[in-house]
C-alpha cells in the first residue's frame, strides 16, 4: 500500500492544526496506527489538549515551536522528537516565521472522539 501525499486532503483537527493522514485505518485499512503530517501556521499554537488512549511521537520535519508537554514547556526545532504519553497534556506553539510541520504517529490511530480539549 502507498499513499501520494499531494492526494491526500487536509483537514484541521479538534486542536487546531491542519493535519493530513498519511496512513490511517479508516481511510487505508491498516490496523494499529496512524500516521500524519501536522502544520501549524506562524504565529499558532494548537488548543490545550489530550488523548485518553493514544500515544504520540511528534518529529519536527520544518520550522520551530515551543512545546508544552504536562508541566514542562521546551523549545523544538527541526530534528526534534517527542514522546506524548496518553492522557498527558500538550500543545504545541508555531514561534518562528514559517509553517512548524510535524510527522505525528499514534497508537492506537487518532480519533477526535480520544482527543479531549483541556482548559489552560
Amino acid at each position: 500500500m502507498k499513499t501520494r501525499y499531494g492526494d491526500v486532503a487536509a483537514f484541521v483537527t479538534k486542536d487546531g492544526s491542519i493535519i493530513r493522514e498519511l496512513v490511517h485505518p479508516n481511510v487505508h485499512g491498516n490496523a494499529g496506527q496512524s500516521f500524519a503530517e501536522a502544520i501549524v501556521a506562524p504565529g499558532q499554537t494548537t488548543q490545550l489538549h489530550c488523548h485518553r488512549r493514544s500515544e504520540e511521537v511528534y518529529h519536527i520535519t520544518a520550522g520551530q515551536g515551543r512545546m508544552t508537554l504536562g508541566h514542562d514547556v521546551f523549545e523544538v526545532t527541526v530534528g526534534d522528537t517527542v514522546l506524548i504519553p496518553p492522557g498527558t497534556p500538550h500543545r504545541i506553539e508555531n514561534t518562528g516565521r514559517d509553517e512548524l510541520k510535524i510527522l505525528c504517529a499514534c497508537a492506537p490511530p487518532y480519533a477526535d472522539a480520544d482527543t479531549d480539549l483541556l482548559v489552560p
